[in-house]
C-alpha cells in the first residue's frame, strides 16, 4: 500500500468509526471503487485496520480520560457520587460482554458472509434506516447517563453486534439502542464510545498475534496509517459530541441521508459499472 492510500484509508476510517456511517463498510468498498489491488483478506491488509482501529480507540481513551479518571477513583472512593460513577461504570462493563461472547464466535463467519462491496453498500442503506428509525421514535429524551438501568445497558451491548456486518455502524446501533432505551443523543453517544473504547483495544490485542503468525507486517506506513487515523478520529469525537449536545431533534438524519445516498451510489457503481 502507497502512503497516498494508507492515509486516505487513515482518514476515512477516523471519521467512518466514530460517525454513525460504518467504518468497516467503507474500508470493504473504498477499495473496489478506487480499483486498489487490495486483498481484503490478506493479513497485510488486515494488519493495516488493526493498527487504524488502534489509533482510534487511543483517541477515545484521550477524549473521555476524565471519564475513565473518575471510574478509576470510584472504584476505591465513598460517598454519592463515587457510587453514582461506579454504577455507569459497571454498566459499561455489563454493555461489553454481549460482544466480547457473539463476536468472537461469529466475527469471522459474517465479515466472509458479508464482506463484499455490494452487499456493504446496501447494509449501508439498511444503516441507514436504522439511524432513521432512531430519530422517529427519539422524541424529547430527556435521559442521563446515570439514569440507565442494566437492561438498557444490556440492551445496548447487544445491538454493537450488528457492526459485525460490514454497512452496519456500530456507534449508530448503539446510539439509537441508548436513544430507544431513553438517553439523550450526546449521553447516549457517550456511553457507546465509553463501551466501544475497551471493545476496540481487545480487539487488537486479540487480532496481532494472529496476524503476525500470518505474515502480517507493520511497516511505516501502517504506523503513520494509525497516527493520522488517531488525530481524526480525535477531531471526529470533538466535533460530534459537540454536535449532539447541540441537536437534540432529528440529530441522526443527516447521517442517514448520507448513508441512503452513500450506499446507493456505491452499490450503482458496483453492480452497473
Amino acid at each position: 500500500m502507497t502512503a497516498i492510500q494508507a492515509i486516505i484509508m487513515a482518514v476515512l476510517q477516523g471519521v467512518t468509526e466514530l460517525f454513525p456511517i460504518s467504518s468497516l463498510g467503507h474500508a470493504v468498498i473504498l477499495p473496489r471503487l478506487l480499483n486498489w489491488s487490495v486483498d481484503l483478506r490478506a493479513p497485510d491488509w488486515l494488519a493495516y485496520l488493526t493498527v487504524m482501529h488502534l489509533g482510534t480507540a487511543v483517541a477515545l481513551l484521550i477524549y473521555f480520560w476524565r471519564d475513565w479518571w473518575s471510574f478509576a477513583l470510584s472504584l476505591i472512593g465513598r460517598g454519592e457520587r463515587a457510587a453514582s460513577e461506579r454504577r455507569v461504570f459497571w454498566l459499561v462493563v455489563l454493555a461489553t460482554i454481549p460482544a466480547v461472547v457473539i463476536g468472537a464466535g461469529l466475527h469471522k463467519i459474517l465479515t466472509e458472509a458479508f464482506g463484499s462491496p455490494a452487499i456493504a453498500a446496501a447494509f449501508l442503506i439498511v444503516n441507514g434506516f436504522l439511524l432513521y428509525f432512531g430519530d422517529l421514535v427519539a422524541g424529547e429524551t430527556v435521559g442521563r447517563l446515570d439514569q440507565l438501568n442494566w437492561k438498557g445497558a444490556l440492551a445496548i451491548g447487544f445491538s454493537q453486534c450488528l457492526a459485525l456486518i460490514p454497512g452496519i455502524s456500530r456507534s449508530g446501533s448503539t446510539i439509537v439502542a441508548g436513544v430507544i432505551a431513553g438517553l439523550k443523543h450526546a449521553e447516549s453517544a457517550r456511553f457507546s464510545f465509553l463501551m466501544g473504547t475497551p471493545i476496540i483495544l481487545a480487539a487488537n490485542v486479540y487480532e496481532a498475534p494472529k496476524l503476525m503468525k500470518q505474515g502480517a507486517s507493520l511497516g511505516p506506513m501502517a504506523i503513520l496509517s494509525g497516527v493520522v487515523a488517531g488525530v481524526v478520529a480525535y477531531a471526529t469525537v470533538y466535533f460530534l459530541m459537540r454536535y449532539l449536545h447541540k441537536n437534540e431533534f432529528e440529530a441522526l438524519s443527516p447521517f442517514a441521508y448520507y448513508c441512503w445516498a452513500a450506499g446507493a451510489l456505491f452499490l450503482g457503481i458496483i453492480l452497473f459499472m
